[in-house]
Parts: C-alpha cells; structure tokens; sequence
C-alpha cells in the first residue's frame, strides 16, 4: 500500500472570505475524500513566515496529511490541483502568496526527476513549515534522496519562524 505525504498551505483569504485555515481544513477534507486513497493521519496546523522572506506577504498556515492506497503521481499531482483550482488558487507569478497549495512532499519513496511531480518534493528538507509537521505524522520518514531521517533533517535547519497553532 503506497503512502503519500502531502503539504498542505495557504496564506490568503478564500473568494467567500473564509481565513486559511478554513481553506485548509478543507482541503484536508477533500484530501480525504479522494478515490483510491484513505487519510491515515494529519498534522496540527502551524503558522510560518514566507520563504523566501517577502513583508508584504501574510503569514501561511502550514500543515501535512499521511494519505495510504493506490496513487500514480500524474494522477495524485492533478487531483492535487484540481482540489487547488477549486479553492480559487492562482499562479501569478512563482512563490506568489496563494488561496491554498497542495504538495506532494513524499509518494512512497519514489525518485523521480521528471516529469512532474518531482519527488522527493526538491525543497522539502529546507523548510519547517514541512517538516515539523511531517515528523507528527511520520515520526519514522527518511528522505528518500538524502537518505537522513526528518529528525536529522530538523535539527540541520537553520531558524526559522514556524509554530504550531495549537
């Protein structure tokens, strides 16, 4: 059975108003929702700074869900964006503040270069937002390019501004 950990963030109001979070908590309902996958585990919900560092963006709500079932990553990666399409998300520019972004951090291990999804997910390791709550949901996940396990992967970030919401 294939597991898949996704990321899940967002840092703008939604079209009807609704706070992050809400879209969030949403968007884990939709994860939930998808055929061929069962939702094992999520995270509680943490807040960060953007990276890279922009003042004018607000800060995210950031969170991961343990997915376990059948999953091809083409299909996952749209499912992905159709959930993000729904929310309202658009793409004005790269790292542009968004309604809700939905990442594959992780699919059972799988390396993959191209085409998309690029797996590992290329900058997880490198943010907290990812990995804090990853470790809650996957206390025993290794990276699977890097071969170190997300404790080690914590403990080599430098600061950062991410805290748990509750």
């Amino acid at each position: 059975m294939a597991r898949a950990l996704i990321g899940i963030g967002a840092n703008l109001p939604a079209g009807d108003g609704a706070p992050p979070l809400a879209s969030c908590k949403a968007a884990l309902a939709a994860l939930a929702a998808l055929p061929g996958l069962r939702l094992v585990a999520a995270s509680r919900w943490w807040e960060s700074a953007p990276i890279p560092p922009n003042p004018a963006s607000p800060r995210y709500i950031n969170g991961v869900a343990l997915l376990e079932g059948a999953a091809e990553p083409a299909e996952l990666l749209a499912a992905l964006q159709a959930i993000e399409n729904a929310a309202g998300r658009t793409r004005p520019y790269p790292n542009a503040p968004r309604v809700l972004d939905l990442d594959i951090i992780d699919l059972d291990g799988l390396l993959r270069d191209a085409p998309d999804p690029v797996l590992p997910h290329p900058r997880a390791h490198l943010r907290g937002f990812v990995l804090h709550p990853l470790a809650e949901v996957a206390p025993d996940w290794v990276h699977p390019r890097l071969k170190q396990p997300v404790a080690a992967l914590i403990a080599a970030l430098p600061a950062q501004d991410v805290r748990p919401l509750t």
